[in-house]
């Protein structure tokens, strides 16, 4: 071989080489931004970031704090108002130790004081995920913290009480399963930051850790392996289940509502298998906790008790008279964990609110809309206490008047009219002419407008769920009649509740509901017109 065929081998061996080096190179940046993209939804990144109708990771969320209203930043790579200049190291800064780009120590409503011990390599697939998202150029909203809250450097006598920059330590004498579920707990997952009972004082023992507390309003339950008011009594495949999808299989009660149904939809439901599972050992070997004690309280049960007659009259044709509920339909109350908290702060929003669709489940209306706070007030205190359940009873109607107020949901009239997520979903209720077919319906003719609609819906191959199409189909309905001003003979909340439930009942079982008299409930077990 002569030396210029020699020297263009080498060559093109070199171009070879560089290519298939660079293929390599851009395989793993793949491969590190797809770990940094779960990661990310470990943390649940998107609720905090992602302000309501605005663009993911772009920030202005605001979060409700003891200390005031904490508007977020934007995580996006926008060069101007997001992480576009940021290196590595600044962003660790930030992530792992409370300490802005400017120097400055940030409020632990971020939580490095669990963030801290998340590792250097998970921290890079983060960061390298976040370069990666399209930049949203939107400038951070002004925050309101009133004095002396706004001097950050107040910050320090927190970080000196509170804050150790560590990263997480295995337990030698743990199995591998039980540390990664310790990892994801108290790192990425920062559990304790909902459920710890003292929330600002971070990730320490002194934080009432994971026995439950308040947090933006709702009651985030005692976590711990507790028999009564934890998950002691639940299996992992319950608890599982739960984390997946926000119920569980079987008799046990309960749906997820609240901040913790958007982190099951947002985050723990996109969890591998093998990561919810160590988190429920993990979970396991923490101390039990009770958050109150337990002791008879006879004057909030049975049929002389205050709430007994509202329960009755609001409650019991959903719920049924013994709190059991319909199996798959209506969620029961007896026994059920979450109606049991400590706080009862989620029953009181849940009541106020509503609560749509989810996981086979009915939609419930915000039947609280129709009630006095007493009554509201009387009625939690009856069935956090009846069939066997126990719990604190509600301090004061204060709280009940305080929740009215911050409880702003489209069943209860005061929110705007949720969207419609999937888009095939969408296009199939415009070509079926709705909301406008929907405008100035009545109660009476629920029935047979929904016994029309539904099919054509069905039939469309959106691939949506029925929980999507029940709220779809509610969704529409407030979009044609929000603002109507007349919904005789009903109220707002109790129309939309009405036709809500019907629309479940013809999703779910529309050979019972269409020989239903117009006008009238649909039998007994499907789907009540109260909750």
């Amino acid at each position: 071989m002569d030396r210029r065929k020699a020297l263009g081998l080498a060559s093109g061996l070199a171009s070879l080489l560089a290519v298939a080096q660079s293929a390599s190179a851009q395989d793993a940046d793949k491969d590190l931004i797809e770990r940094g993209k779960y990661l990310a939804t470990v943390g649940d990144c998107t609720a905090c970031h992602t302000k309501p109708g605005g663009q993911p990771f772009a920030g202005n969320y605001g979060l409700n704090t003891p200390i005031g209203l904490i508007k977020t930043p934007n995580l996006t790579p926008d060069d101007e108002t997001g992480l576009g200049k940021w290196t590595y190291e600044t962003f660790e800064k930030a992530f792992r130790h409370g300490i802005g780009d400017e120097g400055e120590y940030l409020y632990p409503a971020f939580p490095f004081g669990w963030y801290t011990k998340v590792s250097d390599e998970d921290t890079r697939a983060i960061f390298a995920y976040l370069k990666s998202l399209p930049p949203v150029k939107e400038k951070r909203e002004a925050s309101d913290i009133p004095f002396p809250f706004n001097v950050r450097t107040a910050l320090i006598t927190w970080r000196t009480a509170f804050f150790s920059a560590e990263r997480f330590k295995p337990d030698p004498n743990a199995s591998a399963e039980v540390n990664r579920g310790g990892y994801l707990v108290e790192g990425l997952g920062h559990c304790g930051m909902c459920h710890n009972e003292r929330k600002l004082v971070g990730n320490t023992s002194i934080a009432g850790r994971l026995g439950g507390g308040v947090i933006d309003g709702w009651y985030a339950p005692n976590i711990t392996p507790d028999g009564h008011q934890g998950i002691g009594a639940w299996s992992d495949a319950e608890v599982v289940a739960y984390l997946k999808t926000g119920t569980a299989p079987g008799n046990r009660p309960g749906v997820a509502a609240g901040p913790m149904r958007q982190t099951i939809e947002e985050s723990l439901s996109k969890l591998s298998d093998a990561d919810l599972k160590a988190m429920v050992a993990y979970l396991r070997t923490v101390p039990a906790k009770q958050t109150y004690k337990e002791k008879d309280l006879q004057a909030f049960n049975g049929p002389g008790a205050p709430g007994a007659e509202t329960y009755l009259t609001y409650c019991s044709s959903c719920h049924r008279p013994d709190g059991k509920g319909v199996e798959g339909a209506i969620p029961a109350l007896a026994g059920n964990t979450s109606v049991q908290s400590a706080g009862p702060e989620t029953v009181l929003r849940v009541v106020l609110g509503g609560l749509s669709a989810q996981s086979g489940y009915a939609p419930m209306p915000a039947i609280g809309q129709e009630m006095s706070d007493q009554q509201i007030k009387d009625v939690t205190d009856y069935i956090r206490n009846s069939w066997g359940n126990k719990a604190p009873p509600v301090s004061e109607t204060g709280i009940v008047a305080d929740l009215r107020g911050r409880t702003q949901t489209m069943m209860a009239g005061n929110a705007a009219c949720s969207t419609v997520e999937n888009e095939k979903l969408k296009a199939a209720l415009g070509e079926a002419g709705l909301p406008d077919a929907l405008k100035d319906l009545k109660p009476n003719d629920f029935v047979p407008t929904l016994s029309a609609l539904v099919p054509k819906l069905k039939s469309a191959g959106t691939g949506a769920a029925d929980d999507a199409l029940v709220n779809g189909l509610t969704s529409a309905f407030c979009t044609a009649n929000r603002d109507a001003g007349d919904t005789a003979p009903l109220g707002w909340s109790a129309t939309i509740g009405s036709f809500a439930n019907i629309a479940y009942s013809q999703v779910k079982h529309p050979e019972k509901q269409a020989s239903a008299e117009p006008g009238k409930p649909p039998a007994s077990g499907d789907s009540p017109s109260k909750p």
